[in-house]
């Protein structure tokens, strides 16, 4: 089978397209015939090794000292079950379905071994393949951060640092799912973009600092990397909470062992994606409380490409690859 695949650290050309063997199927696991993968901020941060300050030695020693110990990037996919195990029950040949494979990564190939119990669900019927598979990342991380972190409760006034991208874009509407005030931090460009989403207010950053406006929220969600207690502390209400989707070591370190401070929370992790979660996702993508933004689809062939739009930081959502 063909798959892309990254040998060393560097730049987007080191993504090549090779033949690689097909896999089989465990007992417990379903064989996916992928139609769709995506290039997600997660892949750039692998592909170079560029983490947030004090990662570095983590990801290097999980990852791969000198070259990735994973060569098939990838975190998500929506394809057709082509095969099942002997003892999966849950999903049969000709189910459409995606998956979240988070760190184990192998996406970006024309098939992937998924066990039964793992992140993956029957597809939206009213999505393409394309618009399935970038439900998951974005998705996930913002169900994690706003719904199990926060406890965004309807009224409260959220914003979202980084709407356009694929998991603020995700995080704009899930939170008016969960009827919060939204007010989403993107350029004048893409502002339109995000009320179309649902945010009630947006904040141009070229031309003025939400932190310096005067207005208070109950949820900041950073996902650019930009913020921090005490650049944010006058912009979050008694009791808010700083949800930071890309925080350093520190930063981490400090959430954990003091998450609250003068009543204010600040708090981060990495969301793990679970079948229940990308059940929900599909529930509200076949209700239209939920759909990802794509920004453009390349074919297995224009991986390279791919690569390099999201390394330019200005996508819009999801960058999308086509393997069919």
């Amino acid at each position: 089978m063909r798959a892309a695949v990254c040998r060393r650290y560097g730049p987007p050309d080191v993504v090549e397209i090779v033949e690689i063997p097909k896999p089989t199927p465990a007992d417990d696991e379903v064989l996916v015939k992928v139609c769709a993968t995506t290039v997600t901020s997660g892949d750039w941060r692998l592909r170079t090794a560029s983490v947030p300050p004090g990662f570095g030695i983590v990801v290097r020693l999980a990852f791969g000292i000198f070259k990735p110990r994973k060569a098939v990037l990838g975190t998500e996919l929506a394809g057709e079950v082509e095969a099942v195990g002997t003892a999966v029950n849950g999903f049969k040949v000709g189910d459409k379905v995606f998956a979240f494979c988070g760190l184990s990564l192998g996406c970006h190939a024309e098939y992937r071994s998924i066990r039964e119990d793992a992140a993956i669900a029957l597809m939206p019927s009213n999505l393409t393949f394309e618009e399935a598979a970038p439900l998951s990342f974005g998705g996930t991380t913002a169900l994690y951060f706003l719904r199990d972190q926060a406890r965004v409760r309807p009224g409260e006034r959220v914003l979202i640092n980084g709407a356009p991208g694929g998991v603020g874009s995700a995080a704009v509407q899930l939170a008016r799912h969960f009827g919060a005030e939204v007010t989403g931090v993107c350029s004048a460009a893409n502002a339109q973009m995000v009320r179309s989403l649902g945010a009630n207010d947006v904040v141009d950053y070229a031309r003025e600092d939400f932190t310096q406006t005067g207005k208070t929220f109950d949820v900041i969600l950073d996902t650019v990397g930009n913020c921090s207690f005490a650049t944010c502390r006058t912009a979050l209400a008694p009791e808010g909470r700083l949800l930071l989707v890309v925080a350093s070591l520190g930063q981490t370190i400090s959430a954990r062992v003091r998450p609250s401070r003068s009543g204010r929370k600040v708090l981060a992790g990495v969301a793990r994606g679970r079948a229940e979660d990308l059940r929900l996702l599909a529930e509200l993508a076949e209700s239209g409380a939920f759909k990802p933004v794509i920004d453009g689809t390349y074919p297995l062939d224009r991986i390279v490409d791919a690569h390099a739009h999201v390394e330019t930081h200005h996508k819009k959502g999801n960058v999308v690859v086509s393997l069919r």
